[in-house]
């Protein structure tokens, strides 16, 4: 088993991870208390989710600029990204606020999103794999 991937697609994914994720960060800092009252959530949820952002895009970046990526970050990537899936959903439907028809628009969008992403960036690195078996 190798522990380093080499694969274009990876990377590329892996940088429009990390872009999607600075900007959906910067979006939830800074908008997150004009965000709040259109999606009926707390602003402040909003907010922390939006700082929780920024180290994601700096690991996603860093990955991706290495000349093969470590395996290992690329999997707490993609769990990561199944771990922001689940809470979007969690948010959805425990008694976090009162989300309005926007507000579940807006996060079952992004989870759907984020959960292409880390479908993505498994499909890249099962494709090196089989390549790297063959």
């Amino acid at each position: 088993m190798t522990t380093n991937v080499s694969n274009k697609m990876l990377k590329a994914v892996l940088i429009f991870d990390a872009v999607t994720c600075f900007a959906f960060g910067l979006l939830l800092c800074l908008g997150g208390g004009l965000l709040a009252s259109h999606f009926g959530l707390p602003a402040d949820l909003l907010i922390y989710a939006g700082i929780i952002l920024f180290p994601c895009s700096v690991l996603m970046f860093v990955t991706a600029k290495h000349a093969r990526p470590a395996l290992a970050l690329v999997w707490l990537i993609i769990l990561g990204n199944l771990g922001w899936v689940l809470a979007s959903i969690t948010i959805l439907v425990l008694p976090i606020g009162t989300p309005t028809v926007i507000g579940y628009g807006f996060v079952s969008a992004q989870a759907l999103a984020v959960l292409g992403i880390a479908a993505l960036e498994y499909r890249a690195i099962a494709q090196h794999s089989l390549s790297s078996t063959t």
